[in-house]
């Protein structure tokens, strides 16, 4: 018997609930062939008794595709529509507030947490004009939502934060009010330990050279 299986071409159609699902399994499997197997099985969603029937070939074959969405470098993905809303990412990074940066800094090393950074970087657009857009003021409680979203736009974020050589502290504290930054800095010096953006930063690269995505 055949089976129909539809395999993403892109990691537009990745979702980063199906990626995390992916790294937990990873990071408690050792053995490459049944970590293969539950690759298909996450991304390609299919059971996993499905899986064990594709002929070897097939399966080497899908598995091929599925590594290749990852040897591109990414662009960034400014906006997409997910669940009938369309979402930008944040047209202004050093606008952010206080709480947002603190948020961000905080989710953005931690896949566990992944959906809670990308509730600050990518909302709701409210009001769009051409390339030119705005969106929704933050919010806690909703990164569920995101989810859902596609996965190249949460590597091409990450990556956009990496090529800038982001140091989103020095963005802010060229835009924070007097005291805004004394919190600020007061937080920063508290996170000695924390896997925040600089840490993240510095680690970045070897999470995306095991993605398989270049840096160059």
């Amino acid at each position: 018997m055949a089976l129909k299986i539809q395999i993403p071409s892109s990691l537009n159609e990745i979702t980063l609930k199906q990626y995390k699902k992916f790294l937990k399994v990873q990071k408690n499997v050792k053995e490459e062939k049944f970590l293969n197997a539950k690759m298909i099985e996450i991304f390609c969603n299919i059971g996993l008794e499905k899986v064990m029937l594709l002929k070897l070939k097939d399966s080497q074959e899908i598995i091929s595709i599925l590594s290749k969405m990852f040897d591109e470098k990414p662009q960034l993905v400014t906006r997409f529509k997910m669940n009938k809303v369309d979402y930008g990412f944040h047209p202004q990074l050093d606008e952010l507030t206080l709480g947002e940066y603190i948020d961000l800094d905080t989710f953005i090393g931690d896949w566990d947490n992944m959906e809670k950074a990308m509730n600050v970087l990518y909302r709701p657009v409210i009001i769009k004009m051409k390339d030119k857009y705005n969106i929704d003021d933050y919010k806690l409680g909703t990164e569920s939502a995101l989810l859902d979203m596609p996965m190249d736009a949460v590597m091409s974020s990450i990556f956009f934060l990496w090529t800038l050589g982001l140091d989103l502290s020095k963005i802010m504290t060229n835009s924070l009010e007097m005291e805004e930054t004394k919190i600020l800095t007061q937080y920063l010096n508290s996170q000695g330990s924390g896997v925040g953006i600089n840490q993240f930063m510095d680690s970045l690269k070897g999470t995306l050279e095991g993605l398989k995505i270049s840096l160059n």
